[in-house]
């Protein structure tokens, strides 16, 4: 009896511990989906991967980019159409270099140059998540089809022997915590360089102008070093702090386009803690002087003169501006009620007009607060442009102007890229070559037959 009654103990014994030892492993697994589904938010995964009113991570968003559309892919745990059969290596490799299970090549709309510097251990998280936290779903995202040359995907093997080279992040000794937090974050789930950095003739960022400022062909991304004139230099931590977590700031600045996008779906969802430490790192960088506008800023806060709409003196700006703008922004631009004003205004004060072109395109909906609406439908190329002029003018920086040509370019989607027109030139150079050589192999041989 008293064997029975030790054996059962024993058996119980077992049973709870196999218990709390399987129930650690489920909170364990549990743990590392939740904190993958963090990375994603990070990483920012849902606003490339999720086409609007489309299925979570199911692909088919259309990226416009200067060589074509570029459709993003099925990143869902489908076995059919997305990463289901991808083990752990097969991920890394896809998400650290570019390269899928098939060994078909990524293109670097895919920030993998920035994602080279994920850990080992942020990497497991993320494939626990996609794998375990993501609903499969089975339809297959468009193809991407860019014009020859540049659909050949094989051509990205040697683009990446030349300006792929990231490795997992290695912190700094000598930083503290929070800023090594901040630069891992930067520099690599973030990417803020993929926009904020110039890029190079083959479209490669500019590692000696990092953060500088870039146009993504139709928004301007500005300088995001602590420049005074050109940066970030004159905000304070407070200020980029409540940016990245809101979209506006104390000092006049609002998100809008695609980092907009950014701060409704990845940024304001992040800690606190991780938001300090991104405007911590951001904030001790080299400043970088590109990309500064012109400076002419007015002294004080103009006012426009209701006689003057009435009578019909009014310059054509300032009256679209009375039709158009001044119900919101009121006459004189002071905004009000949750309305930005344009006097001081960052969007006035870029080294180009294209952002403010493209909010009055476009409109700006963040995911709270009031939206601007779009004016796409209301003016034309030639009206947008003298409506833009008269704001730079009159309440930010009077040295930067645009055209109509140029709105026509940023209505379109912005200009092709200049490779394309290298291409086919040396495409139709290559043909001539190729034409001659056959001419000429025609003459020679024609010319030993005659011999003989």
């Amino acid at each position: 009896m008293k064997k029975l009654l030790s054996l059962s103990l024993v058996s119980a014994f077992a049973g709870l511990m196999f218990s709390q030892t399987a129930m650690a492993q489920n909170n364990g697994g549990q743990d590392l989906v939740a904190r993958g589904e963090y990375l994603a938010v990070a990483g920012d995964c849902g606003a490339c991967h999720t086409a609007p009113g489309g299925k979570a991570f199911a692909g088919g968003l259309p990226l416009a980019t200067p060589l074509g559309k570029i459709y993003s892919t099925n990143i869902t745990p489908s076995k059919v159409a997305g990463i289901g059969d991808y083990t752990l290596d097969d991920f890394e490799h896809a998400v650290r270099k570019g390269v899928r299970k098939d060994g078909a090549h990524l293109y670097p709309a895919m920030p993998y140059t920035a994602y080279s510097s994920i850990t080992d251990e942020d990497m497991q998280a993320l494939y626990a998540y996609f794998m375990q936290g993501v609903k499969p779903v089975d339809d297959k995202a468009a193809e991407t089809a860019l014009p020859f040359p540049f659909n050949i995907r094989l051509s990205m093997a040697g683009w990446n022997l030349l300006f792929a080279h990231g490795k997992p992040y290695v912190a700094d000794s000598g930083k503290s915590a929070e800023w090594n937090r901040g630069a891992y974050l930067v520099q690599g789930l973030t990417h803020c360089s993929t926009c904020h950095t110039p890029r190079n003739a083959l479209m490669a960022e500019q590692a000696d102008n990092a953060l500088g400022g870039a146009s993504l062909g139709t928004w301007f991304a500005p300088n995001i070093t602590p420049d005074p004139h050109a940066g970030i230099g004159s905000w304070s931590q407070q200020d980029l702090e409540q940016y990245l977590a809101t979209g506006r700031s104390a000092n006049g600045s609002q998100a809008g386009g695609p980092m907009l996008e950014a701060i409704d779906k990845s940024f304001s969802k992040l800690s606190p803690a991780d938001i300090q430490a991104i405007a911590t790192y951001l904030r001790a960088l080299p400043a970088q002087s590109i990309n500064a506008a012109p400076g002419k800023l007015p002294t004080s806060t103009p006012r426009l003169s209701d006689v003057a709409i009435m009578t019909g003196s009014a310059p054509e700006g300032a009256k679209l501006y009375e039709a158009h703008c001044s119900t919101c922004h009121q006459l004189s631009g002071q905004g009000g009620n949750g309305i930005p004003a344009l006097f001081g205004n960052a969007a006035l004060k870029r080294p180009v007009a294209d952002n403010a072109v493209m909010a009055v395109l476009e409109g700006v909906t963040p995911d709270k607060g009031q939206a601007m609406p779009a004016f796409s439908d209301k003016l034309d190329d030639r009206q947008m442009a003298t409506l833009v002029n008269y704001l730079f003018k009159t309440y930010g920086d009077a040295g930067v102007q645009t055209t109509p040509e140029r709105v026509k370019a940023l209505r379109e989607g912005g200009e092709a890229s200049p490779l394309i027109a290298l291409a086919k030139e040396g495409m139709l150079a290559g043909i001539i070559i190729l034409v001659l050589l056959v001419i000429g192999g025609g003459v020679i041989i024609q010319r030993k037959k005659s011999r003989k």
